[in-house]
């Protein structure tokens, strides 16, 4: 068929970009007002998608509003809705105006921020954003810029916990020798996330050797101090080498909340690096009332925070601060001749890209700095005590049901609240789904009816 205005789209065109711009956000706006009446869970079969689309790409261009048609009829019907204020899985992934705004800003700009030099404003803002975000959360100052550590924004805590263990594993092995990798332990929790075990397996520890020490209720599933010290103390006795500890400040099974200051003790005692995962639960650490949950954290070498989750940044923007910069550079680094300049030949600036994994990053810190900027630290603080009331909420409608509990030990039910959209009637009207559910299978009537006023 025929393109856009006859001619189809050119590469880049200022006024076509606004007229389509225009059409497109319209789509996405209508698309946030209808979310609600979306199935969250996509009801298609696997394969669907082959069956509605053509098998070749088309020779000539299409119209924009085709496209969107489909998008329409075919695309959403595959998506499984995370914006919607009816979505409880896994943890939220937030998106906001502000966050989409900044993620415009930069796919315009689209540069590809690898080092100072490819584009300073883009080192310079991750750098101070960062600090900022860091001072929030009242983090130590050795995590901050001005001090021998900084912070970087990875796509995810997977790449933050992979990142921070190969550094401490190549500043192990300078101490110890190369050849005793096979010998290098790694700790966490049986509910420490995967994401460490597959940062192990990138790693080359041998999984025997990837610790994940067994928690109970007990001490409501965090991890105890003292089997770290035992575990610790048996791999030394047989010649095994300890050098990595990972705790967690909101596990993803129950929220639990890691002794950090106890383990972080017992990492330095033993030379070991001490990493804290908070990808979750730590943006409600910005409210002075739940900052103690960081307690401890001073004693870590690294600290995770993903901003995509609960804080209102469109993903992905997870947040790590190191002390110890050097320790990933050394480990990270590489200086092909194509990418030398004066700037980072002279020392005078952050190259992020031996901060990470890939070579190539977004200009992701835009879209942190217009967060912070247009919603401004109390409303963002607004936000998270929302979420916890609606939380609160739920749990008071289990308390009124008697044939459901919040204890640990059984069949458990995960109810993550975190949607930008969600308000009270939503958590009033997943709750007597599960009841509903709950009068199905126990072949009884509700017990307790109505929800908490």
């Amino acid at each position: 068929m025929d393109g856009e205005g006859g001619g189809g789209l050119k590469p880049m065109d200022s006024e076509q970009l606004r007229e389509y711009g225009h059409q497109m956000v319209d789509f996405i706006a209508d698309y946030y007002k209808n979310i609600e009446n979306y199935p969250v869970l996509s009801q298609v079969e696997p394969g669907y998608l082959r069956k509605l689309l053509p098998d070749a790409a088309p020779n000539r261009p299409e119209s924009l509003q085709n496209v969107l048609d489909d998008v329409q009829s075919k695309i959403l019907p595959g998506v499984t809705h995370w914006q919607s204020p009816n979505f409880y899985a896994y943890y939220p992934s937030n998106s906001s105006v502000a966050g989409f705004l900044g993620e415009m800003l930069s796919a315009a700009i689209n540069m590809v921020g690898f080092s100072w030099i490819t584009s300073p404003a883009a080192t310079e803002l991750e750098m101070i954003v960062l600090d900022w975000l860091g001072k929030l959360l009242k983090l130590p100052q050795e995590f901050l810029s001005p001090g021998h550590g900084g912070g970087v924004i990875q796509g995810t805590a997977s790449e933050a916990v992979l990142v921070v263990l190969l550094a401490a594993r190549d500043k192990t092995l300078r101490r110890v020798g190369k050849s005793a990798l096979g010998k290098l332990v790694v700790y966490g929790s049986d509910q420490t996330h995967s994401a460490l075990q597959k940062a192990c397996q990138i790693g080359g520890v041998h999984p025997e050797n990837c610790r994940l020490l067994k928690t109970d209720s007990s001490t409501n599933y965090a991890l105890p101090p003292e089997i770290v010290s035992e575990a610790i103390s048996h791999d030394i006795s047989i010649g095994l080498i300890p050098f990595f500890l990972c705790g967690t400040v909101g596990t993803t099974s129950s929220a639990t909340v890691d002794p950090l200051y106890s383990l972080g003790k017992i990492a330095k005692s033993n030379d070991m690096w001490f990493h804290v995962d908070a990808a979750y639960a730590g943006s409600a650490c910005i409210c002075p009332e739940y900052r103690k949950y960081l307690d401890g954290v001073e004693e870590a070498d690294s600290f995770n925070m993903n901003a995509h989750k609960w804080f209102l940044t469109n993903f992905d923007c997870s947040t790590l601060w190191v002390k110890d910069r050097n320790a990933l550079i050394q480990s990270l680094s590489t200086n092909p001749e194509f990418l030398k300049n004066k700037a980072s030949q002279a020392n005078l600036v952050v190259d992020y890209k031996d901060w990470q994994i890939p070579l190539g990053r977004r200009f992701r810190s835009l879209k942190l700095w217009m967060v912070l900027r247009l919603y401004g630290v109390e409303n963002l603080q607004h936000y998270l005590r929302n979420h916890i009331e609606l939380a609160k909420y739920f749990e008071e409608c289990v308390g009124q049901d008697s044939r459901f509990e919040a204890l640990s030990g059984m069949y458990t039910l995960r109810f993550a609240v975190g949607a930008p959209l969600t308000e009270r009637r939503h958590i009033a009207a997943a709750w007597k789904v599960l009841q509903d559910e709950a009068s199905t299978l126990l072949g009884a009537p509700l017990q307790d009816n109505g929800n908490p006023s």
